[in-house]
Formats: structure tokens, C-alpha cells, sequence
């Protein structure tokens, strides 16, 4: 079941089961942003999530365009809930990476920084964009609260 946020763009909405994999902890709120070649595997992804410091992080924020793609079914399959952003959300989003292969085909300098940015307003990036070792994904971690 889908629905938008205040936003506009599209979430997937928690059943009962899966509320406690909710983005947010004690200190506030996480979600990681994933961007990847439509090659990349899942193994790429979880590397990349690793290398971004965002092992546990269950919540991940990608390009709508990557609805559908085969790697989604995967990430849910792994426990994942997946947060879809629009490319205007995107390319809306300043990011500290400036990849002129993000910006050439999503209008911003870095997808996984851009989307876990514009799904949590208010958030900063815990670092830069990490590359899986393949090269094949990348991901970012946002969070709110006090750094540490």
C-alpha cells in the first residue's frame, strides 16, 4: 500500500508488522539513500550501505524512476522499506558530492546524498556518499538530532 507525504513524494506505508523498522532511534531519525546502475547487485547495495556506515539502517531512500526495478523487490525481500523519490526532489537537493554522472542524468551532484536528504527534511549527512567496491551503488546516511 502506497501513499505521498506532505512532500509529494511517493512512500510505501508500514503494516503493523514493520512498524518498529520506522526510520527513527533514540537520538532521532536515519535513512539511508542508495543510488545504482541498473547492473548493480544486491550485494553491491549492501556494500555500499556498509562502506556509508549504515548497517541496521532498514529505511532507504532511491529515485522513483528505480520503482519496479528487480533490485526493489530484493531490498524489501531483505527487510528493507523503500521511500521513492521524484527526480524534481532530486535535483532540487544541493549535495556536498558533485558526480557529473548524477548530475548529467538526475539534475543533482549525488543520488544516494539527494534522496536520503529530500526524504528526511532537516537532516544532515552523517558523511559524504560511500561507493560499493565494485562501483556499482552508492549510499548515504542522513540523520537529525545532535551530532555525536
Amino acid at each position: 500500500m502506497n501513499g505521498s507525504d506532505k512532500s509529494g513524494h511517493e512512500v510505501e506505508k508500514l503494516q503493523p508488522a514493520q512498524q518498529n523498522s520506522r526510520p527513527w532511534g533514540i537520538s532521532g531519525m536515519k535513512i539511508a539513500g542508495i543510488g545504482f546502475r541498473d547492473e548493480a547487485s544486491l550485494v553491491a547495495v549492501l556494500d555500499a550501505l556498509a562502506r556509508a556506515g549504515a548497517v541496521g539502517v532498514r529505511h532507504l531512500a532511491l529515485p522513483e524512476r528505480k520503482r519496479g526495478h528487480p533490485l526493489c523487490d530484493q531490498l524489501r525481500a531483505h527487510g528493507f522499506t523503500l521511500d521513492f523519490i521524484a527526480d524534481v526532489a532530486l535535483a532540487a537537493t544541493q549535495t556536498p558530492t558533485q558526480s557529473p554522472v548524477a548530475r548529467r542524468h538526475y539534475g543533482t551532484g549525488s543520488v544516494a546524498e539527494a534522496a536520503a536528504l529530500a526524504a528526511l527534511p532537516g537532516a544532515r549527512l552523517a558523511a559524504p556518499r560511500a561507493l560499493s567496491a565494485d562501483r556499482m551503488a552508492t549510499a548515504a546516511l542522513a540523520l537529525t538530532g545532535d551530532p555525536v
